[in-house]
């Protein structure tokens, strides 16, 4: 694979938390994009690519956030833990690929990068690229919640496994249920109005859910654990195993729901 140009980074420092956020996560999905091309030509084995999109991405994005931030720790899935994030302020939380096994499924869409800014362990800013779509959504301009669609309500679930949580939800609902693949392209679907909410329990990361919850707060979504309680970074573990994100108007039904399956 031909290296990927890598840009001049000086002028990263001048944008604003908001801008840095879409700006890097833009960036690492222009990279996948073209691992992506570059593998379907050169016939590259699915396991090689995922690796190669882990590892190239993650390096782009440490090195445009220490070009930009070179005093904000850095807790990346794909980076060994930096210690000085426990007694910091501003911890920038990266996905570098979410959804490794459908970025490398021919034709597949819902895979992603993510971003985020925490600052003091509950403030969010962040961006969640979706690059096979060349979408990217931040922060700021937050986008804008679309109005409820007609018909049934959706639940967006795991392509692999049927998590416990949405099938509650959906249950509770009388919804139906739409499989996707990363939990970003899970979570910009609730904010883009294709499904009505995303709930999950038993198997999550920081890394995987901060953008996409940054996202969703500023776009005016209830996001919750599944308990209610709100959601908090930066902690000792990386493991953050559940998350809520839904409309307003669903929120009460869906912790109702969710707190029976606790009981």
């Amino acid at each position: 694979m031909a290296p990927f140009p890598h840009p001049d980074l000086t002028s990263l420092a001048e944008l604003d938390d908001h801008a840095l956020a879409a700006h890097v996560a833009t960036a690492a999905g222009n990279l996948l994009k073209s691992l992506r091309v570059d593998a379907a030509a050169e016939g590259l084995d699915a396991d090689v690519l995922r690796k190669q999109g882990d590892h190239r991405a993650n390096q782009l994005i440490l090195d445009h956030l220490a070009a930009a931030r070179p005093d904000d720790p850095v807790l990346s899935e794909e980076s060994a833990d930096d210690d000085r994030r426990l007694r910091a302020a501003r911890v920038w939380i990266v996905d570098p690929l979410d959804g490794t096994r459908e970025f490398a499924e021919e034709g597949r869409v819902d895979w992603a990068v993510h971003v985020a800014l925490v600052v003091g362990g509950t403030d969010l800013i962040g961006a969640v690229a979706l690059p096979a779509e060349d979408l990217v959504l931040a922060t700021r301009p937050a986008p804008a919640l679309p109005p409820p669609r007609p018909g049934r309500l959706r639940v967006v679930t795991s392509r692999t496994r049927m998590p416990a949580a949405a099938t509650r939800v959906a249950e509770a609902l009388d919804a139906d249920l739409v499989p996707l693949g990363s939990a970003g392209a899970k979570t910009m679907a609730v904010v883009r109005g294709e499904v009505d909410v995303y709930a999950h329990a038993g198997g999550m990361y920081q890394w995987d859910s901060a953008a996409p919850v940054a996202v969703a707060m500023a776009a005016g979504l209830h996001v919750s654990r599944i308990d209610g309680s709100p959601m908090v970074y930066n902690g000792p573990q990386a493991w953050l195993p559940d998350v809520l994100v839904c409309r307003p108007e669903l929120a009460a039904r869906c912790l109702e729901a969710l707190g029976k399956m606790g009981r």
